[in-house]
């Protein structure tokens, strides 16, 4: 979907692509512009890898099930604002395997072109990520700022310079500024200055649990409840009488019936553990379904 990138963002998408088209086992996909957040995230989870650039979340899982890249780095929640929107459905539906995970601190800066005279501002809009928007909307409120989405944070600073107006700013790390041509208005703009996202790494093939053996380690999954009295209570019981730790529980629809409850959850362990193995064999006979998303080494410790 290289069309569409905002133009100015254009050559070095092209330029990325081309690259990872030669080595593609070697190629980490990520969603956003150059100078994206998860670009930074790639390169420093995977720093022998080559960033390939994909426009949509679906199109970086697509370059992975495709074979056009050996890996895709996704946020899926941050500290401040929450789970990323969307990421809990796509990753079961997507096939690939949840095989690590990355912690990166977040920092927004406001950037925007200069007047003719070189001064910066008044703004009435600032574009990005709905993420960033809201990690910055406390900023934006006070400044009378009206905020305005965008597929992602570079993309929203390429997009400001192909508009060409300087009543106009982004949202989005400080490299991006460097990329665009745009200029630092005001830098950590972020209403939380503890602001972290935790990202996940995909790939075709889970990881096999036995080599985890020995290394904190965690395991993602997904379950749908039985529409019973007491279903969560159940299913959450398997977990505490086997002693396994439970660090995530999200609760998401799946269809329109409303009719049983679909939930994604990490824990402490993986399959192989006596107590894990045990744990889940007792969710699966409380619950609907249970769908392992992979298990992987831990990229901070819990608790």
């Amino acid at each position: 979907m290289t069309l569409s990138f905002p133009a100015p963002a254009l050559a070095m998408v092209e330029r990325m692509q081309a690259a990872a088209a030669e080595q593609p086992q070697r190629a980490i996909a990520f969603q956003g512009s150059p100078g994206a957040n998860s670009h930074r995230a790639a390169g420093e989870a995977a720093p022998d890898y080559l960033p390939l650039p994909c426009y949509s979340f679906e199109d970086a899982l697509e370059a992975v099930r495709d074979g056009r890249a050996g890996c895709a780095i996704i946020p899926i929640e941050n500290s401040q604002h929450g789970r990323v929107a969307d990421i809990h459905f796509l990753l079961p539906e997507s096939g690939l395997a949840i095989v690590g995970e990355y912690f990166m601190p977040i920092t927004h800066a406001l950037m925007a072109l200069p007047q003719e005279d070189g001064t910066l501002g008044p703004f009435d809009a600032a574009y990005s990520h709905p993420q960033a928007l809201g990690q910055s909307r406390h900023f934006l409120r006070q400044r009378g700022i009206v905020p305005l989405s965008h597929a992602d944070t570079a993309g929203a600073a390429a997009f400001v310079a192909e508009r060409g107006k300087t009543n106009l700013a982004a949202i989005a790390p400080k490299l991006a500024a460097e990329l665009y041509g745009l200029e630092i208005v005001e830098d950590r703009v972020e209403d939380a200055h503890d602001n972290m996202t935790r990202f996940v790494l995909l790939a075709r093939e889970q990881l096999d649990p036995a080599g985890l053996a020995g290394d904190p380690a965690m395991t993602t999954f997904v379950f749908e409840v039985k529409n019973v009295p007491a279903a969560l209570y159940k299913a959450l019981g398997c977990f505490a009488t086997n002693g396994v730790n439970m660090t995530k529980l999200e609760s998401y629809q799946k269809g329109a019936s409303f009719a049983a409850t679909t939930f994604y959850a990490d824990i402490e362990g993986v399959p192989g553990d006596p107590r894990v193995d045990t744990a889940l064999d007792e969710l699966a006979f409380q619950t609907n379904e249970v769908r392992l998303l992979g298990s992987y080494r831990q990229g901070r410790k819990r608790g």
